[in-house]
């Protein structure tokens, strides 16, 4: 397969200029970050790379500009890599066929009306500067619609404000930035991801980057560890190469100690994976033999890009199904980034296909009680503004605080949903800075910060198509574990953040400003995002059909295999389509039964 070329770390002197270079085989231009002194760089929209040498096929037109300042070292600054080849691996053809299921079945000759409440909880709770961006609909209840259009009935979503997405929403500011709940990649380990891209015709919104994982150093202040994946390697050699090659974070003798105590979970598989819920990363590290620094150098910052939260916290099963997905698949830990914002470019495409076949999407319905009929179940959704909304089938696919929340008092002391109680979301903030120059100590890629108080950034500027900007960064950050920060104010979370990226750019930033400029910031804080994966919620986790006729759940939180995550929110969602359509003659005697029960009171 074609693959585009890497550079980095190039010093040239010769007279500066910038040349724009593009190729009929890739609709965005990549770039690269310039070099000390006088130097040539190029600027490039495809080509092909194999061994040392890269190799630009220079097709429609040059563009040569003149460039006056002084920069840093010459870097690749955007570069986009062809989609891998995901369709014959075993879990991308399981969620094929699951998804297959949905389109070939019996269409039913009168549809489910099914209602797919997306928010809710109590206007002054979820109005509050606090809580105000725990509410939308996001891939669960998106994803239950689609597959229920699919099948031939008629989903109606209802969303409590006027943006869909949930945990990948996001905003538009006065100058027409944008800014998001969350920083997300999409791994080739998603399969039911990679299909929903795939049905809905928009794979090519997915910009792929180089196999690799790369860790700043923070005992070395600007400078980074890479963790490259060959692609000429199958799995798991390949991540075997890429951890072997690694001399940065882990010594020979840990190493091998590492692998030692990964023995059990290779030999053991899932039924092993599944019975580490019970443990922590760092117990059950210390468990196997294996040294404080591996957790230290590696799964301190894994923790917190999985869970937001640290590895004496995280429940080892959490890691372990993380690790088999990325050793076991050949692409399985290759990151892609959206070319724009979620809610325009991931979610509307859901809505416009769930829409072309019959179903509704309702914003600004919010849920205010889920009222009951006599026999338990049921009887309608009641909406702040006293609408009252009917259907053949309910599916809550808010967070799972919200769900405990809006809980009738008749079903709390269900096995079922006392259960859920374990289950709560844990607290993360997204951090959007805007600087007055174009920051060099970056990669186009997800970067592992390794800090304390941050957990993956990225220079949105330089790996997304609608944010990016030749002349300025636009960093985007998890500040994680966020527990004691989440009630901080706005201004002493920035001075923080300020604080560590001084670490990270030592040459560029500086905490009192005294070198790039803060232009604008955006912080969004979710005080209640995926459910808190510690030791122990496993069998918390509820299936999406309930105790409850007629009444399902959706999210990352119920039982799939997938943990919390986007991958695990669309699995969900089929999960729970999945069930309705399979109780779906049940769920017309019951209608047929209440009709003639109506008309005789």
């Amino acid at each position: 397969m074609s693959q585009l070329g890497h550079v980095s770390a190039l010093s040239l002197t010769r007279q500066t200029s910038v040349i724009n270079v593009r190729s009929p085989h890739s609709a965005w231009k990549c770039g690269l970050c310039f070099g000390s002194g006088q130097m040539t760089s190029l600027s490039f929209g495809g080509g092909d790379s194999m061994g040392d040498k890269l190799k630009v096929q220079v097709a429609n037109s040059v563009v040569v500009r003149s460039r006056a300042e002084d920069a840093g070292p010459l870097k690749v600054a955007c570069i986009d890599y062809p989609r891998p080849e995901l369709e014959n691996a075993v879990n991308y053809l399981e969620a094929a066929y699951l998804s297959s299921t949905f389109r070939t079945s019996p269409h039913p000759n009168k549809p489910l009306e099914v209602v797919i409440a997306g928010a809710g909880a109590p206007h002054d709770w979820l109005n509050s500067e606090r809580f105000r961006h725990c509410t939308c609909i996001g891939l669960a209840g998106l994803s239950t619609a689609k597959y229920l259009a699919d099948a031939g009935h008629k989903p109606i979503v209802l969303e409590a404000r006027d943006v869909l997405g949930g945990k990948v929403a996001a905003w538009k500011d006065d100058d027409g930035d944008w800014y998001e709940t969350g920083l997300h990649v999409f791994f080739g380990a998603y399969p039911n991801m990679q299909n929903l891209f795939g049905e809905l015709g928009i794979n090519d919104r997915l910009q792929w980057k180089e196999h690799s994982m790369i860790f700043a150093m923070p005992n070395k202040p600007g400078e980074f560890s890479r963790f490259d994946f060959p692609e000429v390697l199958p799995a798991p050699l390949n991540g075997i190469w890429a951890i072997l090659k690694n001399n940065d974070m882990l010594t020979w003798p840990e190493k091998v100690k590492f692998a030692i105590g990964l023995l059990p979970a290779i030999l053991g598989g899932q039924s092993y994976v599944e019975a580490q819920d019970g443990i922590t990363v760092k117990d059950w590290m210390r468990k196997q033999g294996i040294p404080d620094r591996v957790t230290d150098e590696v799964f301190f910052a894994m923790s917190k890009a999985l869970n937001f939260i640290n590895p004496d916290e995280l429940s080892m099963q959490c890691i372990l199904i993380a690790l088999n997905r990325f050793l076991q698949e050949k692409h399985g830990s290759k990151m892609a980034f959206l070319d724009g914002n979620p809610p325009e470019r991931l979610c509307m495409p859901i809505v416009e296909h769930i829409e072309s076949r019959g179903g509704r999407v309702h914003l600004n319905s919010r849920i205010q009680k889920i009222e009951l009929n006599d026999a338990g179940s049921v009887e309608n959704f009641l909406l702040n503004n006293g609408t009252v909304i009917r259907g053949d089938a309910y599916v809550f696919a808010t967070p799972v605080d919200i769900l405990k929340l809006l809980l009738p008092e008749d079903w709390k002391e269900m096995p079922y949903f006392r259960k859920l109680e374990k289950l709560v979301g844990v607290p993360v903030i997204n951090v959007h800075i805007w600087f007055d120059r174009k920051l060099r100590n970056t990669y186009d890629h997800l970067l592992f910060s390794r800090s304390p108080l941050l957990s993956v950034y990225a220079d949105m500027s330089v790996t997304c198509k609608e944010y990016y900007s030749p002349n300025q960064s636009m960093l985007e950050l998890v500040f994680a574990p966020a527990e004691e920060w989440i009630s901080q104010s706005d201004e002493e979370i920035i001075d923080a953040t300020m604080k560590e990226l001084a670490k990270l750019f030592p040459d560029e930033i500086a905490a009192d400003q005294s070198k790039a400029k803060l232009l604008k910031y955006h912080i969004v804080k979710t005080p209640r995002s995926v459910y808190k994966t510690v030791p122990g919620t496993e069998p918390s986790r509820p299936l999406q059909r309930s105790p409850v006729q007629g009444f399902y759940l959706a999210g990352d939180y119920t039982k799939q295999k997938y943990l919390a995550s986007m991958e695990g929110a669309v699995l969900s969602g089929k999960l729970c389509a999945q069930a309705i359509v399979q109780d779906s003659e049940l769920l017309l005697a019951r209608i047929e039964k209440r009709v003639p029960e109506a008309s005789t009171a």
